[in-house]
């Protein structure tokens, strides 16, 4: 029976995890909204949940300004800017796991949801367990004594999926309960794995984890095994618990007081029965699903808010460097302060291991993807994306709308108009990776490519060269040439203040002078004026 409550939640996805959160949301009487971009999709789910409106677009969701809880359930690749998003849009946010795809998006993140004072919790469904929640109380209690390990195996057939590996598809929750349990961050990690059904995704893990208090922990998953297996094992110095999952409810929770005796010095284990630990039943989705009703209501925050899920993503980022390089990895140790020699706008994502030169700002909505470096007293406008592994100079201005893929490097003093385009690879199709092919793009000192050009990837784009608006540059580009049309030609050529020359080739505004060489212009003249810096 639908309760009372009036509605002003959404969801926005209805996949396998979407549909679940749908039918909680809605027997919870806080269920607004369906968005999904299936009509076919869309319109069964409002047939079977009659009285709540459909969506086709986030946007629709996020401009209403009768919602006030944006639940996302989409894939993990769109949670951090669909979260970003939402809370921009002054909405609370309920996001499955993982939170984002880095711990310094998630970080960001966080941080405004702070500063909007908007609710942001993370879907770690296991807190809202009842068994959980006993289990921790136990612990807290003394019950088991000192902890001294953990282990956790989360198994089963099916569930492939591509988009991500069964690290970040599995091991969230585990990660998530653990941490919880020991209330501390592992100082080192340690991931394997073995990619059986796809060269590139993992599709079995193990991850040990060392905590500084001498704890350690593993966690083994897999979607390639015969039988279905949640079950997490606390070891204590006084007594062990078992929580299994996939054990009916009064079999879900055991404790064992095992003792160990040193007759002779020879340890001898003395088994003990198990105790059950009764516990209430009751569906931890549905749980979960009121807890953000009630923190919407009550401004109360979750206990797998923000700052919850940025712990449980260093964890993540540190087993994936792990599986990656197979060598023990350390947690980030990251420093809350904003940085002193750079600027980045709130709404900026700065990922991990990326190198931004002083006095360097960062605009509205733009990405710095890992392994790029942006350098000095670069401007850096709104909704751009730097890299993967991409590279900026020195005093560069990137303008609205630029992506600058992996590939791309430009070299000092180039500016890069409104909206122009690079590409890396020459011939794609959506269903070919061609990762491997990729064509690099240089830009030399000095350059301008005006609004909306389009540079065809392969090429070097000569010092001081001016690509006119809207040329699609598929050649080489000389020094000083100026470049229009489609495809573009050279039309003359420019000065390096960027004034077009006469036939003397003499600048009409510094008087600079040059001389046609092998690779463009040369200047016999003045010295090209240098960076600002």
């Amino acid at each position: 029976m639908v309760s009372e409550r009036e509605p002003h939640v959404a969801v926005i996805g209805t996949g396998y995890w979407g549909r679940n959160l749908v039918r909680n949301f809605y027997g919870l009487g806080g269920l607004r909204t369906i968005c999904d971009t299936q009509s076919a999709t869309l319109s069964s789910l409002l047939a079977q949940y009659p009285g709540v409106r459909g969506a086709a677009q986030p946007a629709d969701v996020l401009t209403d300004p009768d919602i006030r809880g944006v639940v996302v359930a989409t894939p993990a690749e769109t949670h951090g800017r669909l979260v970003r998003e939402a809370l921009l849009a002054g909405k609370d946010v309920f996001v499955e796991k993982p939170l984002c795809l880095s711990a310094a998006e998630g970080r960001s993140l966080a941080a405004l949801a702070r500063e909007k004072s908007r609710v942001l919790m993370v879907g770690h469904l296991l807190w809202y367990h009842p068994v959980v929640r006993a289990l921790k109380e136990r612990i807290d209690g003394g019950d088991l004594g000192k902890i001294l390990y953990i282990y956790s195996n989360r198994l089963n057939l099916g569930k492939l999926r591509r988009e991500e590996n069964v690290l970040w598809s599995f091991a969230p929750h585990d990660i998530s309960l653990i941490l919880g349990l020991l209330g501390e961050t592992p100082d080192r990690v340690q991931t394997q794995g073995g990619n059986y059904l796809h060269q590139k995704v993992a599709d079995v893990t193990v991850s040990t984890l060392r905590f500084p208090s001498g704890v350690r922990a593993h966690l083994f998953v897999s979607w390639l095994h015969p039988i279905k297996e949640q079950k997490l094992v606390v070891v204590g110095e006084k007594k062990m618990a078992v929580f299994d999952d996939t054990a009916s409810w009064p079999e879900k929770l055991k404790l064992y007081a095992h003792t160990i005796e040193w007759p002779g010095n020879v340890p001898v284990a003395h088994r003990a029965d198990a105790e059950k630990v009764p516990v209430e039943e009751a569906e931890p989705l549905r749980l979960e699903c009121a807890r953000f009703l009630e923190c919407i209501e009550t401004r109360t925050p979750p206990p797998t808010d923000g700052d919850e899920g940025v712990r449980v993503l260093a964890v993540l980022n540190a087993c994936q460097r792990a599986l990656e390089t197979g060598e023990a990895a350390d947690l980030e140790k990251v420093s809350d302060a904003p940085p002193t020699d750079w600027f980045a706008h709130e709404t900026a994502v700065i990922d991990d291991d990326v190198t931004i030169g002083e006095g360097a700002r960062i605009w509205h909505f733009s990405h710095v993807m890992p392994g790029s470096r942006i350098g000095r007293k670069c401007n850096i406008g709104q909704n751009v994306v730097v890299g993967p592994r991409a590279v900026v100079g020195d005093g560069c201005k990137i303008q609205n709308n630029v992506s600058l893929y992996e590939g791309v490097i430009l070299e000092d003093d180039v500016f890069c108009g409104p909206s122009m385009v690079f590409t890396n690879v020459y011939n794609p199709r959506a269903f070919i990776r061609r990762m491997a092919e990729l064509r690099p793009t240089l830009v030399k000192k000095g350059a301008t490519i005006g609004a909306n050009a389009t540079i065809v990837c392969g090429h070097v784009l000569g010092a001081y060269c001016l690509v006119g608006a809207g040329a699609v540059v598929t050649t080489d580009v000389l020094d000083h040439a100026l470049m229009v049309g489609n495809p573009a030609k050279r039309k003359g050529w420019v000065c390096a203040c960027g004034v077009r020359l006469g036939s003397d080739l003499i600048c009409p505004s510094c008087a600079a002078k040059y001389r046609e060489g092998p690779s463009g212009l040369e200047a016999i003249g003045p010295a090209a004026p240098s960076s600002s810096i």
